[in-house]
C-alpha cells in the first residue's frame, strides 16, 4: 500500500502563513530546490487543498517559470507528471492536467486511492492536511523548518490531533532550513 505523506514549509513557530497569508519567507535556495525535488519526483498523485493547488498549478498554466532554470524546469516536469485530487467547494474548474476536482474530503476514497496506488501520494494544504490527519490517513511528516518567526497565521499541524512521531531522517540546509521526516503514529 501506498503511503500519504504531509510535506510542509513551517515557521520555527509552527505557521505555513503569516497572519496576513503571506509565505514569501518559504524561498529555497537551489540546494534546498533540487531537494525537494528529488523527494516529490516518486510522487504519484498529490493531493491539496483549493489555495495550495492555484499555487502550485503555476508549474503546469505558466511555461515562463519552468523556462528560468533547469531546476526549475525539472521540477515543472515532476509537478506535471503527477496525477492532482483538488479539494474544493468553491473551485469551479481546474485548468491543468491530470488534474479531477472533488467537492468534499471521503477518507475512504482515500484509502482507495492509497490502496489502489503503486507509488505514494503527497497531502498539502494545512486545513486538506488536517482532515488527513483527523482520519488516521498520514504515515508521514515531512516538515521544512524555516529559522522565522512568524508570530501567528495558519498552524502547519492540526491543533486538536495527537500523535506520536518517530523521526526517520533529518538534513541541515546552507540557508539554515532543517528537514525533519517523521513516521506518524495516531
Amino acid at each position: 500500500m501506498a503511503k500519504l505523506i504531509y510535506v510542509s514549509n513551517v515557521s520555527l513557530d509552527g505557521y505555513i502563513e503569516d497572519e496576513h497569508g503571506s509565505f514569501d519567507w518559504t524561498a529555497p535556495s537551489d540546494e534546498f530546490f533540487a531537494f525537494i525535488t528529488d523527494l516529490v519526483r516518486p510522487v504519484g498523485t498529490y493531493l491539496y487543498g483549493r489555495r495550495l493547488y492555484e499555487s502550485m498549478a503555476v508549474w503546469e498554466t505558466d511555461p515562463a517559470l519552468s523556462a528560468q532554470s533547469e531546476l526549475m524546469g525539472d521540477f515543472a516536469n515532476v509537478w506535471q507528471a503527477a496525477e492532482k485530487v483538488v479539494y474544493s467547494t468553491t473551485l469551479g474548474a481546474v485548468p491543468t492536467a491530470k488534474t479531477r476536482l472533488e467537492r468534499d474530503f471521503d477518507p475512504d476514497s482515500v484509502r482507495d486511492i492509497k490502496a489502489s496506488a503503486t507509488s505514494d501520494l503527497t497531502v498539502g494544504g494545512a486545513n486538506l492536511a488536517a482532515h488527513a490527519f483527523k482520519a488516521g490517513l498520514v504515515d508521514e511528516c515531512h516538515l521544512f523548518v524555516y529559522p522565522v518567526l512568524v508570530g501567528g497565521g495558519k498552524p502547519s499541524l492540526p491543533r486538536d490531533t495527537r500523535a506520536e512521531l518517530e523521526l526517520l531522517d533529518e538534513r541541515r540546509f546552507g540557508n539554515g532550513v532543517v528537514y525533519l521526516r517523521y513516521r506518524v503514529s495516531l
